[in-house]
């Protein structure tokens, strides 16, 4: 059984700022936190931050003393929601193990935890060091503890502690260690990172990831290559029209023999629970399809389960004279419960609603359509190979500088680069530069609910 830790990037921030007053004496929270369980993973989440006010607690640099029972009023929602409790604390003098003291207190404070609630799940304990890092241990309800085997934050950063080293350095890696650094690589070498879309954008998302040294790739994409596809997925050859495109990717993958694992699904992401509860165990998600569902489905699925999201998204207009009027391409950094594809305007509800339409009952749209009740959906938009690569690579290398900073300015400043090619520019955005998506802060960490992602009409 493996146990991890997942928090937002704005609860992490919340914590850092609470548990750190410029004193240098312990502080505590209680996180409420949701579940993703199955038979062998148990997944933390970061649902709500309850801050417990220091005026409450007998603080102390090397330890603190407060009242457990502010527990108690929580405990309604964690029994009607299937939460887990965290208790989290400071240790300001960098101790980077739990104390005596924490044992002592931990020991009392969860027989009590178990004996309010009725679930046979872990709660939890964790320590936040003074550079953010956090670990953690969870305790059954036989009182068995158990090291988190990583914990990690989906923010401006994407922050990743495991418990177990990664693997020795290895020949092919060497000028990426020479270009971004050996802790990028070690971080690279215990990804695992989801790309739905192995086309035009996914395709060379996934051969970069995979020369980097990622240790594990799940690919997802139910279509075959058709001879159109040929002018930019790597590695497909004229033979291989007819083949699905995840067997030509993974066929590659393996070829290159550098020690990434990968995982192939030959579905639509809301035809396969599978797929979906692989994505949810992802470090990182990349989207590379231009359906507006399916980034609305991969938008609520990273978002419920605090996974970091980078969406991929690319749009060259012919002017039907042999030219083109315009390329525009842009990445999308989106952190969970902040702004969303959704809330920058992306997409909107009613064009969410006509592809959904489409895919689930296609003669009723057609029908729709006619009636001219719908906009009408573009389905078959011109891409070529040197555009896909040039955004692909700009997303991919966004991805490296969130997990080890390499560029001048804070990750924060690039939410969102946006490329005009035929205009000569790039525009990058920050984090508040867009309007937050309520809903998506309210869901934010839920992890599994009923309805899932409280989607009724998903059927799985």
């Amino acid at each position: 059984m493996q146990y991890q830790l997942r928090l937002s990037g704005k609860h992490h921030d919340q914590l850092l700022q609470h548990l750190f007053p410029t004193d240098g004496k312990e502080a505590v929270a209680v996180i409420l936190c949701g579940r993703h369980e199955t038979e062998d993973l148990s997944i933390m989440l970061s649902y709500k931050v309850v801050l417990i006010p220091y005026k409450d607690c007998e603080r102390h640099p090397e330890y603190i003393k407060w009242k457990t029972d502010r527990i108690i009023p929580l405990l309604e929602e964690v029994e009607k929601k299937n939460l887990a409790i965290l208790k989290i604390h400071s240790h300001p003098g960098g101790y980077s193990k739990f104390s005596a003291v924490d044992d002592a207190s931990d020991s009392e404070l969860f027989p009590s935890v178990f004996s309010w609630s009725e679930t046979k799940s872990v709660h939890g304990s964790a320590v936040m060091l003074p550079d953010g890092k956090i670990f953690g241990r969870v305790f059954t309800k036989e009182m068995e503890v158990i090291p988190f085997d990583s914990v990690s934050v989906a923010g401006d950063d994407i922050r990743i502690w495991r418990q177990k080293d990664q693997t020795n350095i290895e020949g092919f890696a060497l000028r990426t260690i020479q270009a971004f650094g050996e802790s990028t690589y070690q971080q690279l070498r215990g990804l695992k990172v989801g790309v739905i879309g192995c086309s035009g954008t996914g395709s060379p998302t996934i051969e970069q990831l995979a020369r980097l040294g990622v240790k594990q790739l799940v690919l997802i994409d139910p279509d075959p290559v058709e001879e159109k596809n040929l002018n930019r997925i790597i590695n497909s050859y004229r033979a291989d029209i007819g083949t699905k495109k995840t067997t030509i990717l993974e066929r590659a993958i393996k070829a290159m023999d550098l020690g990434t694992h990968v995982k192939v699904y030959e579905n639509n992401l809301y035809d396969s629970k599978e797929a979906i509860y692989d994505l949810i165990t992802c470090d990182i998600v990349v989207g590379c399809v231009d359906s507006v569902d399916g980034r609305h489905l991969v938008s609520q699925i990273t978002n419920f389960y605090l996974v970091p999201y980078f969406d991929i998204g690319v749009r060259l207009v012919a002017d039907r004279k042999g030219g083109i009027e315009s390329i525009v391409a842009s990445v999308n950094y989106i952190q969970p419960g902040c702004s969303s594809l959704l809330s920058r305007n992306l997409y909107d509800i009613e064009m969410l609603r006509e592809e959904a339409t489409m895919r689930t009952n296609p003669e009723e749209y057609k029908d729709l359509l006619k009636r001219k009740y719908f906009r009408g959906v573009n389905v078959d938009r011109p891409a070529v190979i040197s555009i896909n690569m040039q955004i692909s690579s700009m997303a991919v290398n966004e991805l490296l500088n969130r997990i080890h900073r390499f560029k001048e300015d804070p990750p924060s400043r690039y939410a969102r680069m946006m490329m005009d090619y035929c205009g000569s520019c790039i525009d990058n955005a920050s984090e508040s530069d867009f309007e937050q998506d309520t809903n998506s802060d309210k869901w934010a960490g839920r992890g599994d609910c009923i309805p899932f992602l409280r989607m009724p009409d998903l059927a799985l």
